[in-house]
Formats: C-alpha cells, structure tokens, sequence
C-alpha cells in the first residue's frame, strides 16, 4: 500500500518587531499555519513583551536576530524593521540560503533595492515584498477586465491611498511612529509610506513610466516635522498617464484605483469593483476568492519554495525594484522642481 506523501514542514522567523503590521500577522505563525514560527529577535522590551502576550513562547525569542538565525536556521525569515535596513537583512540571510519577506516597500533607496535583486540571484533565494492589495481578490478582477479589452487600451490611472496618519509617538505605536517619520529609515514619509502602493499599480497597468513629477505638502509640521505628510506623484507615458495622491490627511482610509480607457473604466477598493461601459451606470462585478497560496504572504513564499518558483507580480522583485526607482525619481523632483526622466 502507498503511503502518502507528506509535505515537508516549512520554519519561519521573524526578525524585529518595530513595524507595526507584525502583529496583524504574528497569531498565523504562533498558530502554525503554512509554516512553523521557530524564532522571534527583538531587543525592545516593550515590543518584546507583546510578543509574549500574544502568545510567542519565551524560548523562541532572541535579542540578537543573527545569533537567532544561526541557531534556528530557519528557512523564512520574515523582517519587520526599518526600510533602510532591509538590506542589511539579506545580506545575511542570502549567504545562508534563507528566502526573506518583507513588508512594503522592498528597500528605502534604489541603490539598497538593486543590492538585495542582486544578492537574491547571485544565492539563489526568494524575496517577498508584502502589500495588503497582493491579496485582494478584487485586485485581480479589475486586472483581469483591463486585460480583456472591455475598457479599451488603459491609458490613465489614479491611485489612492492614506489615513489620517501613523498615530503619534505614544505606547506600542512609538516604535513604529519614530521609524515612519524619520527621512533615512522609512525613506521619506507619506511619499514612501503610500506612494509605493500607487507606484505598484501604475507599473502593473502601465508600465515603467517615461517621466517623473511629484509635490509635498507639511500640512501638520507640528506632528511630522521631519517628512511631508501629502505627496502627489504624476507619471507620463508615451500614451498614458498615472495620478497619485499618498496621504497622512485624509478623513478616512482609501486604498482606491480608478482605470480608464476610452470605452469604460473601473473603480476598485479592497471590497468591490465597480465597471462603468461609457456612459452607463455602475455595475458591481461579482468577486472570485484566492487560491489557497495566493490569498496571504506565507502561503505564497510557501508555494513559492515548493514549486521552485519566485514569487511574481506584485510581490516579486523585479516589479518592486522598479517602484523603489519612481519612488526615488519622485524624491528627486521633488527636491529640484522639476520633472525627472527616468534614464
């Protein structure tokens, strides 16, 4: 009698906890589910103490995240630190043979995002860049209508996406807030924070753009006093063209994309989409669930692994990289005033 064959078990660890949206995702691996949490590294005490509270068992937490890795040997790492230290991260991990997760964007600097594709080829790993929208049906449904011709040609996008902003210096959220608002470790503020969603979208549907031409605003320098808290980034195309707005001001949370074409567009949140044929009303199209491996960032670096193939779309590398580079073109119009050619 055959025996079935058994999957076998997949180990994860995390590497800091001073990005807020680990705790959105910490109870999966505490739970074990798509693969076995084997380590936890954290020096903060506070943060530390979460973890425990949110049932991480004490032995599995660490102070030190390369003495951690060393031990566990795990085979994820999924790193929740500062933008300017991812980087830093695989450039340990890669040497090791341990594919690596990050959360949104996939460095704070073009040249960092260039060292880490590198560095994933030259060792053969896996890179996951994790974005909330990766896993929302209705982000697949709106590509699909653009991609069969109902819109015609898209040749104009606009993305947007904020909330009132990252909260203040205060309990769990300091960590997070001081991080967030520093220029160096996030990369900028309200630019980096929102406008890489935006950035995503815009190459998904439109490709790396021509031209670059993005504005600030400090509308709370009190708050942020080191960053801008409302970036509008505009792409051009040879025939196209992309707004989009990332904000800490807005009055509530938006995640929206609009597409057009000369016969339709579409409107998407992370709930519905809405298709529009001319002039005609809205009308809401019916939303497929995920795949298993396709609906949460475990499970796909998961599928990943066992099928011997990198994750793709919008949290592979590649397309990731190219976002660091317009978000980095935005920071250099911004800074000059002028619209920057992407060479």
């Amino acid at each position: 009698m055959s025996v079935p064959l058994v999957a076998a078990e997949h180990t994860i660890a995390v590497v800091g906890l001073v990005h807020s949206h680990v705790w959105g995702h910490l109870n999966k691996m505490v739970q074990g589910q798509s693969a076995r949490l084997v380590g936890v590294a954290e020096a903060e005490p506070e943060l530390v103490a979460e973890a425990k509270r949110r049932k991480v068992p004490e032995k599995l937490i660490y102070s030190d995240w390369k003495k951690m890795i060393d031990e566990v040997k795990p085979e994820i790492v999924w790193s929740f630190v500062e933008n300017n230290r991812h980087r830093e991260i695989v450039e340990y991990c890669a040497p090791r043979k341990i594919n690596v997760m990050f959360e949104k964007p996939l460095a704070s600097t073009y040249k960092d995002a260039l060292a880490i594709k590198e560095l994933a080829a030259k060792n053969g790993i896996y890179i996951l860049t994790n974005y909330q929208m990766a896993w929302w049906p209705s982000n697949y449904v709106a590509k699909e209508i653009a991609d069969s011709g109902q819109l015609g040609k898209v040749w104009r996008i606009r993305g947007i996406v904020g909330h009132g902003g990252p909260g203040g210096p205060t309990g769990l959220n300091k960590y997070f807030f001081n991080w967030l608002t520093d220029p160096v470790k996030n990369g900028a503020g309200a630019l980096v924070d929102f406008g890489c969603y935006n950035a995503l979208w815009s190459l998904m549907y439109l490709g790396r753009p021509e031209t670059v031409y993005a504005q600030v605003n400090h509308l709370r320098p009190e708050e942020f006093s080191k960053v801008e808290d409302n970036a509008t980034i505009v792409l051009h195309y040879a025939q196209g063209v992309a707004v989009l707005e990332g904000s800490w001001d807005l009055p509530r949370s938006f995640q929206d994309l609009e597409l057009f074409g000369r016969q339709g567009s579409v409107y998407m949140t992370s709930q519905k989409v809405e298709l529009r044929k001319g002039r005609g009303p809205a009308e809401e199209v019916a939303i497929k669930p995920l795949a298993p491996e396709a609906a949460e960032p475990i499970a796909a670096m998961v599928h990943a692994i066992e099928t011997k193939t990198p994750p793709g779309g919008m949290t592979g590398i590649d397309l990731n990289a190219q976002v660091v580079e317009v978000i980095e073109a935005a920071k250099e119009s911004i800074k000059t005033g002028k619209v920057v050619r992407m060479k």
